[in-house]
C-alpha cells in the first residue's frame, strides 16, 4: 500500500498509530494514539479510531467501514478495543472499550459498549445495541434494533416496558465512567459523566498531527 494513503495520524499521550504495510487506511480516516492496524486490514473513509489512554488493535483482514467509531478508555479501568481477525465493522457502528472475537460481524449503526465481548462468528445486526458487560456467545445472532444485556445474555425489544429497569441494573455509569450514582438521579449522574469526559478529552490539547 502507498504509505501516503494511511489516513490522519495523531500522537496522543506520547503514543502514535502503527499501520501494517499491507493495510489500507483511507485518507479521511483518523487514528489517535496507540492504534495498531494489522495486516491487510481496511479502515475506510471517515472512520475514527481513538485509543485515548488505552489501545486499539485491529486484526488481520478486518474491515472497519465508513464513519465507524472505535474508542478505548482508561477512566474506569483499562478498556481497550480489541478487534480480532476477519471482523466486519459496518458503517456508523460504534465500539467502545470492548472485545470482538474473530469473524464477528457488527452491522450498520450497531453499538457495542464497555467491557462487552462478542464471541467468534457472532452477529450484531443493524441498529442493535450490546450493552456494557454483556457476553455474546460464539455464532450468536443479535437481531436488528434489539438490546442485548448481561451474561447470560438476554434480549429486549426497544418497546419492552422492562427495558429501562434492565439497563439500570447494568450500572453503566460505573462501568463506563467510574461514576457511582443512583439510576434515578439523572441530572447528577450526567453532570458527573460530563466532567469525566471533559477531563479525559482535555488531554487532546497536547496532541500532535503527524506528517
Amino acid at each position: 500500500m502507498n504509505a501516503e494513503n494511511q489516513g490522519i495520524h495523531i500522537r496522543h499521550r506520547g503514543n502514535e498509530p502503527q499501520v501494517h504495510p499491507t493495510a489500507y487506511v483511507a485518507p479521511t480516516a483518523t487514528l489517535v494514539g496507540d492504534v495498531r492496524v494489522g495486516p491487510r486490514a481496511r479502515v475506510m473513509f471517515g472512520a475514527v479510531l481513538d485509543a485515548e489512554g488505552s489501545r486499539i488493535e485491529v486484526g488481520e483482514a478486518t474491515v472497519v467501514c465508513e464513519n465507524a467509531v472505535l474508542r478505548a478508555s482508561t477512566v474506569a479501568g483499562d478498556q481497550p478495543v480489541l478487534v480480532g481477525d476477519h471482523v466486519f465493522v459496518g458503517p456508523h457502528a460504534t465500539l467502545l472499550g470492548c472485545e470482538v472475537a474473530r469473524c464477528a460481524y457488527v452491522a450498520t449503526s450497531a453499538t457495542v459498549l464497555q467491557c462487552a465481548r462478542l464471541g467468534a462468528g457472532s452477529v450484531v445486526a443493524v441498529g442493535a445495541l450490546v450493552h456494557a458487560r454483556t457476553a455474546v456467545p460464539d455464532e450468536y445472532f443479535v437481531p436488528p434494533h434489539t438490546v442485548a444485556l448481561g451474561a447470560p445474555l438476554r434480549l429486549r425489544a426497544p418497546g419492552d416496558p422492562g427495558l429501562a429497569e434492565a439497563i439500570g441494573q447494568v450500572g453503566f455509569a460505573q462501568v463506563a465512567f467510574g461514576v457511582d450514582a443512583e439510576w434515578t438521579d439523572q441530572i447528577s449522574r450526567y453532570e458527573r459523566i460530563a466532567e469525566v469526559r471533559v477531563a479525559e478529552f482535555g488531554a487532546h490539547a497536547d496532541d500532535e498531527v503527524l506528517e
